[in-house]
């Protein structure tokens, strides 16, 4: 019990908001529940007492039948539109709060689960949460209630199903009709919640391009504006379902009217007496079925409650996942000198991937990193990215220790361009404004010419419009690497990192693409791992590596003359084209 109310409180801190809603449902609910326990006996024992020859009186206990029904209805919609005002603004907070605490996680955590995890936890578990308040009420609500009519039909006694035939034909007729234009509006909803579903998914498995674009804050955005379509989509068909609700209990009520009418008539013929006319008409529900039911459905909402609340917000308190930690040096402009001092890193701890690395690159320098797979080039750019932290060592930009420096002086001074880059799930448009929000149709193209992507671009039917599909998949190889390159020119960071990125390009565009590059250098410290030769052969320093080390170091005619490793590596690829 005490673990169900502390989840309570920090699910309300969501809802908070919408308090309001939640008084209003939960106070109606809870004013019927004694009027649905005490009516039933009322008007039983109003009906009961009445003599054969008051038949006016009769007429008028209908009547307020009518109109109690007729309100209950109404109070129905009211409840049924706050509580879901309530869930839709609870949901909403919950998912966005989830959100950002998924880009807070270490990649380390994020490493060792997969996708699914997060993804459940965003959608199913949070709804899960924001439902508690409406489905717990219901609960509470139709169980104290049933509990009352129970009794009032101990009194009263049986149940006839005379006039329900033709009822229940009408009815089913209305309940056809609610699902045909419900299942319309649903159609809609599910598709742009498959879309929200690879959004949020695409969190998750684009974390990283989007923690090293430092495009956090324009993925939220993105995040925000979808939920929030799906949740009004969601609250329009709700309300087309609502609507139908109050018909069929309005048609429900005048049916239980007439029944009425025609109990009175069989009275008043003689046909059946008052008591047998009141078994007819109030034993018209299997009460103690439905009244196990909401024990039943009450236990299970708390159970699965719980367990949702568990999964949740271990997200936010760092028992599950860590979160990644930053300094609160903020670096307003950077230089772009970097470097590492005796650094050893490894993914486990039985094995090094870099072992007691240090070398130093200047502001505005190119340097190449050299060497076989497995070596340690691309965890270079992942620590200095603070994707990882250091076992051992210190790693400094412009002096200042990593360790010590905000999130934005570190990825907002940095890009990397890697071979396998994630393209989201949005035009080639929106996949460039995330790196910046007030990007101009000149800067645009000006950057995918940069990337010598314009031509594909401008063969495309919808231009810079065209949906890419999740992960670039609508993209080759090289068109990825090309848009993600125009991304990294769009964002003009003081360090810019090439990993393999032009491996995907035919020699022709990666020549293209080796200019474009030539012509940053001076003005940004560049670092390019490469497989080929070509793109490193003109670096102002060159970096080879064995074992997680810097062997050697100088430039290609250097290393060509005095690093047989090196060499060899060179004249293997030579003989390979």
């Amino acid at each position: 019990m005490k673990e169900t109310i502390n989840n309570l409180k920090k699910v309300y801190e969501y809802g908070k908001e919408f308090k309001l809603n939640m008084i209003i449902f939960t106070t109606l609910s809870f004013i019927f529940v004694i009027v649905d326990v005490i009516y039933p006996i009322f008007t039983a024992k109003q009906i009961t007492y009445l003599t054969g020859g008051l038949f006016e009186q009769l007429i008028i206990v209908s009547i307020v039948i009518l109109v109690y029904s007729i309100i209950n209805a109404i109070k129905s919609v009211a409840i049924r539109k706050n509580t879901q005002i309530f869930f839709r603004g609870t949901f909403k907070k919950l998912q966005i709060a989830v959100s950002k605490e998924i880009l807070k996680i270490k990649i380390k955590d994020i490493d060792k689960n997969s996708s699914g995890v997060f993804i459940e936890r965003l959608n199913k578990d949070c709804n899960e949460l924001s439902h508690i308040f409406t489905i717990g009420v219901g609960n509470l609500s139709g169980l104290l209630s049933n509990i009352g009519i129970f009794i009032a039909v101990l009194i009263i006694n049986k149940f006839l199903f005379l006039f329900y035939l033709v009822s229940s034909l009408i009815i089913t007729y209305l309940h056809l009709n609610k699902v045909e234009n419900v299942n319309k509006k649903d159609k809609i909803l599910r598709v742009q919640q498959e879309k929200n579903i690879g959004l949020t998914g695409e969190l998750v498995r684009g974390i990283r391009d989007i923690k090293m674009l430092n495009a956090s804050s324009s993925f939220i955005d993105e995040i925000e504006k979808s939920i929030t379509f799906v949740s009004d989509k969601t609250y329009d068909m709700r309300n087309t379902e609502m609507s139908y609700n109050l018909l069929i209990e309005i048609v429900t009520s005048l049916m239980e009217f007439m029944l009425i009418i025609i109990l009175i008539i069989l009275v008043k013929i003689n046909n059946i007496n008052l008591a047998t006319a009141m078994v007819l008409f109030s034993y018209r529900s299997n009460i103690m079925n439905n009244l196990m039911e909401k024990i039943g459905e009450l236990l299970i909402n708390i159970k699965s409650f719980n367990l949702s609340s568990k999964r949740v917000f271990s997200m936010f308190d760092e028992t599950e996942f860590k979160k990644e930690k930053f300094g609160i040096k903020h670096l307003s402009k950077v230089n772009g000198d970097f470097e590492f001092k005796d650094v050893t890193f490894g993914y486990t701890d039985n094995k090094k991937v870099l072992d007691n690395l240090s070398f130093k690159v200047n502001a505005n320098e190119t340097v190449g990193f050299v060497g076989k797979s497995g070596v340690g080039k691309t965890t270079i750019f992942s620590l200095l990215c603070k994707m990882y932290e250091v076992k051992q060592g210190l790693i400094t930009i412009d002096g200042v220790d990593i360790n010590e420096l905000d999130e934005d002086s570190i990825r907002g001074n940095i890009t990397i361009i890697g071979q396998n880059p994630y393209i989201f799930n949005m035009s080639i448009k929106d996949n460039l404004k995330l790196v910046k929000n007030n990007l101009t149709e000149k800067e645009m193209k000006e950057a995918c010419k940069l990337a010598c992507l314009d031509d594909f671009i401008d063969s495309l039917p919808d231009k810079y419009d065209t949906i890419v599909g999740e992960g670039g998949v609508t993209l080759s190889g090289g068109q990825r690497q090309r848009l993600a390159i125009a991304r990294a020119f769009i964002q003009k960071t003081e360090i810019i990192l090439f990993d393999e990125a032009t491996s995907a390009l035919d020699n022709e565009t990666q020549a293209k693409i080796q200019r474009a590059i030539d012509n940053l250098k001076r003005e940004y410290t560049i670092m390019i791992i490469a497989h080929r030769f070509s793109t490193i052969i003109n670096c102002d320093r060159i970096y080879f590596m064995e074992n997680g080390k810097v062997v050697d170091t100088g430039t290609h005619n250097d290393l060509l003359k005095r690093c047989p490793s090196y060499k060899k590596l060179y004249e293997s690829e030579i003989k390979e084209k």
